[in-house]
């Protein structure tokens, strides 16, 4: 992967065992929308997220029931956990010691005492605070002053936090600054960015359906992200919280930034394609899911680009007639015909895997 963004370094926090910010890798993240007090159901999901590909997962915690079911869930999953804890301070404190990071606004809690109890707690603990400015729930003074939520509302807001913070010393936090607008949020992000050190949580919030959501988010947190602004990302969508992993993982792949499992690189298909590439790209990929190992595989329909794209490519299939031309490390490989497409392509690719494995430990042993 080429190193084409250039990264703001910030100071780093450590959640679990994943560092967030500086020259760490840029962490994925979503959040659970089981009832947290069903313990049973809460921990499936969080191994399902991490299975997905998720370095991090927060779980609501609004009450104190759900905060003796957090200390349960933590207990059971090997993932870093986030509680997500808004003006009750009590709960913050009754969780610190099995979080992995407390999501909580200090401007929210009240009186200072009760700031510092909560910053003592953070401290001995040993973990990060997450700050969360988002649009819709503004200081009721700033929307009067703003007289609706923009990117310098945003800013106000995060800076009054941080000022909490700096008053008691504590600089182990990371930022959000998140709307449903794509301009403000990354206006947001950009200002911010040039007054703190601290790690930034990228995301669009409230983004919307799957289809729309994803756009939304691809576009903003991906302008982010090239710009070199971001240190861990949350896709916001109104869908199954593992569509927010993958998301999440397809933007970095795409970007250069992180990668993992199989890349597909397809034809848009035309007339000239010599198989049906949509129905063979579909099938692969729902196959190839629970495959985290780096592979580029190029699947382009006819002799047009298809032999550019798989001869850059890790495994590449090029539609030809009367049979196809299966690339492997971009030399040619073999013919293979349009039976059985999949069932070979996916034999091939597993069988590269296996093959890259068997080398890599090799490697290590003579080391």
């Amino acid at each position: 992967m080429t190193n084409w963004i250039k990264r703001k370094k910030t100071k780093p926090v450590k959640v679990g065992n994943v560092f967030v910010g500086g020259t760490n890798p840029i962490s994925v993240q979503s959040m659970t929308n089981t009832n947290t007090c069903d313990v049973v159901s809460t921990v499936k999901q969080i191994n399902d997220l991490k299975l997905a590909g998720a370095d991090i997962v927060r779980v609501s915690v609004p009450g104190f029931d759900e905060a003796k079911a957090f200390k349960e869930i933590k207990k059971t999953v090997d993932i870093p956990l986030v509680a997500d804890i808004h003006f009750d301070y009590k709960i913050a404190l009754e969780v610190a010691d099995s979080a992995d990071c407390l999501r909580i606004n200090p401007g929210n809690i009240g009186k200072e005492n009760k700031i510092k109890e909560v910053i003592n707690s953070a401290i001995d603990n040993g973990i990060p605070i997450r700050v969360g400015v988002n649009a819709g729930s503004l200081e009721k003074d700033l929307q009067k002053k703003y007289g609706e939520p923009n990117a310098d509302a945003l800013v106000e807001s995060a800076l009054r936090h941080v000022e909490i913070l700096d008053r008691f010393n504590f600089e182990n936090y990371k930022m959000s600054l998140k709307a449903s607008n794509i301009e403000m949020t990354v206006d947001a992000y950009r200002k911010i960015s040039k007054i703190i050190e601290q790690p930034l949580h990228l995301g669009i919030t409230e983004a919307g359906s799957y289809r729309a959501g994803t756009v939304k988010s691809s576009i903003g947190v991906g302008m982010l992200l090239s710009e070199g602004i971001g240190d861990t990302i949350r896709i916001s969508l109104a869908s199954d919280p593992i569509d927010e992993i993958k998301i999440g993982w397809d933007i970095l792949k795409s970007l250069n930034i992180r990668s993992r499992g199989v890349k597909i690189i397809a034809c848009p298909s035309c007339s000239r394609q010599n198989f049906n590439v949509i129905e063979v790209v579909n099938e692969l990929e729902h196959r190839l899911e629970n495959i985290s190992d780096d592979i580029e595989v190029a699947i382009i329909g006819c002799y047009v680009n298809g032999p550019g794209e798989s001869k850059a490519a890790n495994i590449g299939l090029t539609g030809a007639s009367p049979n196809n031309l299966l690339y492997i490390d971009g030399a040619p490989n073999k013919k293979i015909s349009n039976e059985n497409i999949v069932d070979e392509l996916e034999e091939q690719i597993r069988l590269k895997i296996s093959l890259n494995k068997a080398k890599s430990e090799k490697i290590i042993l003579r080391s």
